[in-house]
């Protein structure tokens, strides 16, 4: 069963919630940060990235960065700009984009949970991204960005979400990305009680994105409990913040690749090497614009695309190379095992230089660019879908790097979940 709790929320005063909410924190490069904070004072990378208030100099992971995202997190509290709750309360966060709206419940989820695989990963971790996380939710005492969940849809829970809709927003307001965001409350005590139920009763949660920083929660958690060996697993700490959306109501988009160099083939000797693994057919040259983009992109699982030497190439994958297995069958694990690595020699994509990865979201031109500026060869995917997902997660194995590519982006700074309440 999940243990997924309401909280004592942190939030942004009505007035500064829709300057105050910033892109997940790793979506930036620091110059990127500090050229967003300079064009927004309020908004939450101020916190979540506090190198910003720093000479370009200094080290972004030097234990006086961290004391500042504690001081401006705390100080805006006190002045009013933050508000901190005095209940209990589960929130529905609604995004709604290009037409399609999806709504998440803002809550608190177990350590426990993380730890007895209740709630399953699909990714590796890497250390140093989790020191950066954990050093700041540390200093700050709170955790700023929430973990996105997934769960199977449930009947139960989509009625008290419509329900909770219905009242007055919290928030409603339009982001830059013209992502539209409205946050409700859910603070009738039958409600939470009927929503916690509902989520007791399910024996699997699945991390979407944030696999970082949720571990890097876990692990302040497991820290906070040496430094408090009397405690009762009620504690804040013993919980990190998420939003948990429903399966129906996720879009994954397609995770690009573009590589550099054909390993030293010619286009002509790479085409030919490409139609001998795949069934090869030629859709389209080089253009521009989404008109294009029927011919360009993939539209079945098993189907990929690649635009080489100014032309757009339809990959099918043989039924015959396809295995059962959850992880070997994703059509990312097919392109990098049939064609990746013994044709381009790429043996790691997450450590090899010569591969990078684009979000869907960026648009098939951009593959286009990067092969006409810098790189020799792109493939566009068709999208991981989440059932695939839940089937790589419950059969405890992990995805490639960069399979998914959740939009659109929660933001941090609506909901901050204190570790001393």
């Amino acid at each position: 069963m999940a243990q997924i709790r309401p909280f004592f929320c942190i939030r942004p005063c009505r007035e500064k919630a829709a300057r105050i909410a910033a892109l997940p924190y790793d979506v930036y490069s620091r110059e990127e940060a500090k050229q967003a904070v300079a064009h927004n004072r309020d908004s939450f990378l101020n916190i979540d990235r506090p190198e910003t208030q720093f000479a370009d100099d200094t080290d972004m992971y030097d234990e006086k960065v961290y004391q500042k995202a504690q001081e401006l997190l705390w100080k805006q509290v006190e002045d009013g700009t933050f508000l901190r709750e005095e209940k209990r309360c589960y929130y529905l966060y609604e995004l709604t984009m290009d037409g399609r709206t999806q709504t998440g419940i803002v809550a608190c989820a177990s350590i426990d949970d993380y730890e007895n695989q209740v709630i399953k990963k699909h990714e590796n971790t890497r250390a140093e991204k989790e020191t950066d996380r954990i050093r700041h939710v540390d200093a700050c005492n709170a955790q700023t960005g929430p973990i996105f969940l997934a769960y199977r849809a449930d009947e139960k829970i989509r009625r008290i979400v419509a329900d909770g809709k219905r009242q007055e927003p919290l928030y409603d307001f339009v982001t830059e990305d013209g992502i539209r965001h409205r946050v409700f409350a859910v603070s009738e005590d039958a409600q939470i009680q009927q929503i916690r139920q509902a989520f007791a009763a399910m024996h699997s949660i699945y991390i979407a994105d944030g696999h970082h920083r949720a571990a890097s929660a876990v692990k302040v958690g497991q820290k906070r409990r040496k430094e408090h060996p009397g405690y009762t697993g009620e504690e804040a700490f013993n919980y990190f913040l998420s939003v948990l959306f429903p399966d129906d109501e996720l879009l994954i988009m397609d995770y690009n690749r573009v590589v550099k160099d054909l390993a030293g083939l010619s286009a002509a000797q790479f085409l030919e090497k490409a139609g001998n693994i795949f069934e090869l057919k030629k859709v389209s040259e080089k253009g521009s614009g989404k008109e294009k983009d029927p011919m360009r992109k993939p539209h079945k699982k098993g189907d990929f695309t690649m635009y080489l030497d100014g032309s757009w190439y339809l990959c099918t994958i043989r039924p015959e190379d396809i295995p059962s297995d959850p992880v070997k069958s994703l059509d990312v694990s097919l392109l990098q095992e049939l064609l990746l690595k013994p044709v381009l020699g790429i043996e790691d994509p997450k450590t090899d230089t010569r591969i990078d990865f684009i979000g869907g979201i960026r648009g098939l031109d951009e593959l286009e660019r990067r092969v006409e500026k810098d790189c020799a060869v792109a493939f566009a995917m068709y999208p991981t879908d989440i059932s695939e997902l839940f089937a790589v997660a419950d059969a405890g194995l992990l995805m490639p790097p960069k399979s998914t590519w959740f939009e659109p982006k929660l933001r941090s700074g609506l909901f901050i979940h204190a570790l001393d309440t």
